[in-house]
């Protein structure tokens, strides 16, 4: 039994040890522990704040990002429907054009034909008149042989024309 009751003196010395230790302790190391608790906390307390704050910024970033993104893409829809709409104008305005300039061909060669056919109306009609003509003079140098008989005919022919 003797070794579970500890001596008196054993005690005495254990509490002086003790006492002793806790002077030093609270003379010389609780106040450098205690500041770098605090200091540990107060770092802490601040990097949480900064890390709160820096949460806000990246949402408002986030935010502003998914603004400028939607932004951006109703400009890039503008611009595609602006170009769109030049690129149809641009072909209707060719199509216009192309019409015009068609129209224009088949006019000017509407008008060629029209001038060829005349002028080879005219020709024919030209060529017709002088066969005609040296066919009637053939058959009329032969049946009017002599001159009384051309003068009579003439004078046939002279009142014919102011009956007409």
């Amino acid at each position: 039994m003797d070794l579970l009751l500890p001596h008196l003196g054993l005690i005495v010395w254990t509490v002086l040890a003790f006492l002793v230790v806790l002077f030093i302790l609270k003379k010389f190391a609780w106040k450098p522990i205690l500041k770098g608790l605090n200091d540990r906390e107060t770092n802490i307390a601040n990097s949480i704040a900064t890390a709160e704050k820096v949460k806000l910024e990246m949402s408002q970033l986030k935010s502003e990002n998914e603004a400028l993104l939607v932004a951006a893409r109703e400009e890039r829809a503008v611009m595609l429907r602006e170009a769109k709409d030049i690129r149809d104008k641009m072909i209707n305005d060719a199509k216009e054009e192309a019409k015009v300039q068609a129209a224009k061909i088949i006019a000017d060669a509407n008008a060629s034909i029209q001038n060829q056919k005349m002028a080879a109306l005219t020709d024919i009609k030209n060529s017709v008149g002088k066969m005609v003509i040296e066919v009637s003079e053939k058959v009329l140098r032969k049946e009017l042989g002599n001159k009384s008989e051309q003068e009579n005919y003439i004078k046939q022919l002279a009142e014919e024309i102011k009956l007409n």
